[in-house]
This record gives C-alpha cells, sequence and structure tokens, in this order.
C-alpha cells in the first residue's frame, strides 16, 4: 500500500483551490473547508463573514511516491496569487488569505524551502505572502460546496473564475493529471 500524506491549502475561494487539485493523479481526494481559526465547527456563513479567523482551504490527501509535494506547491502557486494579503481577485477578507497548512516537520521543510527558492528567483515580483503554519484543525465544508465545479460548471462563477484555472491546470501540467477513463 502507497504511503498517503495530508496538507491544506488556502488560495482564495476553496471552489477554485478544489477544482485545480482535483485531476491530479497521485490526489486521493480534495475536501473543502476551514483551517487556521478560532472557533469551533465554524459555518461558510460565519467564515464567510471573516469572524472566525478561518481560510477557506481544501486539504489534500496524496500520495507522495505518486505525485511529489513539490508539484502540488507549483500547482498551488501558479493558480492563485500569493502576493496580495487577505484577498484573491473580489475576494477580500482574511478568509481569502494565501497559506500553506502542513502535517509534519519534513511537509514544512519543503514548503518553507520552495518558498524561498520562488522569493529568490523573483518569480512573482512581489513578496510572498502565504501564511505557513502547522494544521491543527480542518473542518469539512457544507456538503453544498464539495466538488462545487464539477457539479456546477454551467454557473457565471465556474465558467469565468475556475474553468480557466483548471484549463491552465490541464495544459500546463497534463504529464501529471490523472488517466481519462
Amino acid at each position: 500500500m502507497n504511503r498517503i500524506e495530508k496538507i491544506a491549502f488556502a488560495g482564495g475561494c476553496f471552489w477554485c483551490t478544489e477544482a485545480v487539485f482535483q485531476n491530479i493523479n497521485g490526489v486521493q481526494s480534495v475536501v473543502s473547508g476551514y483551517t487556521g481559526g478560532h472557533v469551533k465547527n465554524p459555518a461558510y456563513r460565519e467564515v464567510c463573514m471573516g469572524i472566525t479567523g478561518h481560510a477557506e482551504g481544501v486539504l489534500v490527501t496524496y500520495e507522495p511516491d505518486v505525485v511529489a509535494l513539490e508539484v502540488l506547491l507549483a500547482l498551488f502557486f501558479q493558480t492563485h496569487d500569493p502576493t496580495t494579503i487577505d484577498r484573491q481577485g473580489h475576494d477580500v477578507g482574511s478568509q481569502y488569505r494565501s497559506a500553506i497548512f502542513y502535517n509534519n516537520a519534513q511537509q514544512n521543510s519543503v514548503v518553507v524551502r520552495y518558498i524561498q527558492a520562488l522569493e529568490n528567483d523573483a518569480i512573482f515580483g512581489a513578496p510572498i505572502v502565504t501564511q505557513v503554519a502547522p494544521m491543527e484543525v480542518f473542518y469539512e465544508a457544507e456538503l453544498d460546496h464539495q466538488n462545487y465545479f464539477n457539479d456546477h460548471n454551467e454557473q457565471p462563477y465556474c465558467q469565468f473564475v475556475i474553468q480557466p484555472k483548471v484549463s491552465k491546470v490541464n495544459s500546463e501540467f497534463k504529464n501529471y493529471l490523472k488517466p481519462r477513463v
């Protein structure tokens, strides 16, 4: 049996972040939810109001022997803006911050080295403000927020905001996509 690890990524709206990780080979599951806050069992409405301290994020369960954490980091950093504090596009508030919540010292080390390499190469032309912190608790979002893009891809938000990110993944990460059935 392959080794399994979990890591959480927050890159703005969790519908977008969920969609970019779902089709990557070696990713077992992507669950939308809330992490990094101070309120137990937060609800979407509370998180959206910015009163819980949580970020909208996704819990990615993956096989590191199939997909390296560095590939997941590349995907994360290429599909959101890690240089804006508490904002992604029109979404504003600490719940939309750029953050990575790691589960062990090895993940933390890889994440810190990866961000330092991006900074050294001045990839974004501005400082990366992505929060890096240990994951304490991840709360699964309500059912209507799970698999959102796949279930609602006809909606304008999905077509104009999420679809371009998915298309970018399909183009730039095609060697990492799950085989089509």
